[in-house]
Parts: C-alpha cells; structure tokens; sequence
C-alpha cells in the first residue's frame, strides 16, 4: 500500500480560534477508501 488518499477534509477558522487548536494529525492506518480524514484537537469548553 502507497498510503495515499485525497485530503477532502478541511478545518477552516478564524485567527482569534487558532489559539485553540491543540494539534492536527493525518491518520496514517490503513484506509478503505481515497479518503484522507483531517483530526483537529481544540482546546476550549462548550456552554449553552
């Protein structure tokens, strides 16, 4: 295997939230499809 796929994922953010971000990463394990998947850790509490 090439370990190669297309990277349809995108994390798109203003620069106020690029604080947040902790880390982004390309799971390199093996695929089963073209698929690329984008993982972004934030680091920021949700309230309602």
């Amino acid at each position: 295997m090439l370990n190669l796929g297309w990277r349809f994922d995108y994390q798109i953010l203003t620069p106020g939230l690029r604080r947040f971000v902790r880390s982004a990463r390309l799971p390199r394990q093996p695929r089963f499809s073209q698929h690329a998947p984008l993982i972004v850790d934030y680091d920021w509490t949700l309230t309602i």
